[in-house]
């Protein structure tokens, strides 16, 4: 019978679980308590999310939250997230790594364990009613991007190649033809370029035609603006991490081209949060 064991994203998981886990043998414990890009949480408390998600899907209740909700938190599901970080924050950052590394190694086991037919199974996730298999590649994306957020963090840049950031960051891209067309309002027959560099540069050219936006494999004249930057940049625009104003006074992107919608685009950026 087939099984999970084929199913590639269960590998893209293992490398990118196993990536935290080399990086966060590399902090002394005083980085565990270094403030995150994520509003209240700490280098640790990213890693305590993480074991969160994963001790949910292996089905187990989240523990008790804080009586008193922090000001970032704004929802059910961050309220669900919190009650897991703040449990944890009593823990030395090894411990926390420990407890990921015994967590994840569960999760591997029980997904090689199932048949491969789970994979196609549709149910609830964070982007709608997608098949299981989808459900596990929003994982690889959401530990990456939190993994890359460790290390904004504590000034360890790495791990922007490979198959966990080449998913992650594919996933990201897929976004902009929404942001560009819906967010920023793009005009009728306008294009945008992202001109990502790095270990694996991409340029994603993307534009609107009949009020959408849809990414094309080239364009039939010169953008109407090109959006430069380094992939980390990239990310953090994406991910809400840093704004569009901000992303523009430090240099962490260039505009060419038409400023205006340049800048509207980089305001729209932060898809998910």
């Amino acid at each position: 019978m087939s099984t999970g064991s084929n199913e590639g994203v269960v590998d893209v998981l293992d490398e990118e679980w196993s990536a935290i886990t080399a990086l966060g043998a590399e902090l002394g414990e005083a980085e565990w308590e270094l403030p995150s890009e994520c509003p209240g949480w700490s280098v640790r408390d990213l890693v305590s999310h993480l074991i969160g998600i994963e001790r949910t899907l292996l089905g187990e209740p989240a523990p008790e939250g804080p009586a008193r909700l922090p000001a970032h938190v704004r929802n059910e599901v961050g309220a669900h997230n919190e009650a897991w970080v703040a449990s944890r924050r009593h823990l030395p950052g090894r411990a926390v790594l420990e407890e990921f590394g015994a967590v994840t190694a569960r999760r591997l086991e029980e997904l090689r364990s199932f048949p491969a037919s789970r994979f196609d199974e549709v149910g609830p996730s964070p982007v709608g009613e997608v098949p299981y298999g989808e459900f596990m590649r929003v994982r690889v994306m959401d530990s990456w991007v939190h993994e890359q957020d460790m290390r904004v963090a504590t000034g360890r840049p790495g791990h922007e190649s490979g198959p966990a950031a080449d998913l992650s960051m594919g996933r990201l891209c897929s976004a902009m033809p929404f942001v560009v067309a819906k967010q920023a309002g793009a005009p009728e027959g306008a294009s945008v370029r992202f001109d990502i560099r790095g270990d694996a540069p991409r340029r994603v050219d993307v534009v609107v035609t009949g009020g959408r936006g849809r990414t094309v494999a080239a364009l039939d004249e010169g953008p109407t603006v090109v959006l430069g930057m380094a992939a980390g940049g990239f990310r953090r625009l994406a991910c809400g991490r840093v704004t569009g104003q901000a992303a523009r006074s430090v240099g962490l992107v260039e505009v060419g081209g038409d400023a205006d919608l340049g800048r509207r685009v980089l305001d729209a950026m932060a898809f998910m949060i």
